[in-house]
């Protein structure tokens, strides 16, 4: 047989994948964490219905990730994002979570993170001029 990679992409080949290493990943872990996955998205939305913001992570095994946090420039400093962030704790907590990670680039939200109780686990110099910081916060 004749293999050969490719760049061309489809969300039938991405879904295969990531299927596949949660397979892998199953065998490895407890059977009492093996079906802990739920996708946790949480928006701020104007009166008009439209998002200025949110929350897009997902429960997984014994820990909630965060992937994306954004609200929009002008709401900033407003309070909305420690909003969301008790509110992914709260679902963390409720979900029997141990921690939440999330990573975030030097120029992005360090600091609000770490006020909100996250430490630094891990980082990455130069990326792309700044540092990507690995966060995490114990929930135990």
């Amino acid at each position: 047989m004749k293999l050969h990679i490719t760049r061309e992409s489809n969300s039938t080949d991405k879904q295969y994948v990531r299927n596949g290493l949660i397979q892998f990943n199953a065998k490895h872990f407890p059977d009492h964490l093996k079906s802990r996955y739920e996708e946790v998205n949480l928006f701020i939305k104007n009166e008009e219905g439209q998002v200025c913001g949110g929350v897009v992570g997902e429960i997984c095994w014994n820990w909630l990730e965060v992937h994306y946090l954004y609200v929009d420039e002008e709401l900033r400093k407003q309070g909305y994002g420690s909003k969301l962030i008790a509110e992914v704790e709260q679902i963390a907590r409720d979900k029997k979570c141990d921690f939440i990670k999330l990573d975030t680039l030097s120029f992005q939200a360090l600091d609000f993170y770490k006020r909100h109780g996250f430490e630094v686990y891990g980082s990455i110099e130069n990326a792309g001029t700044h540092t990507h910081y690995y966060m995490k916060k114990d929930l135990q």
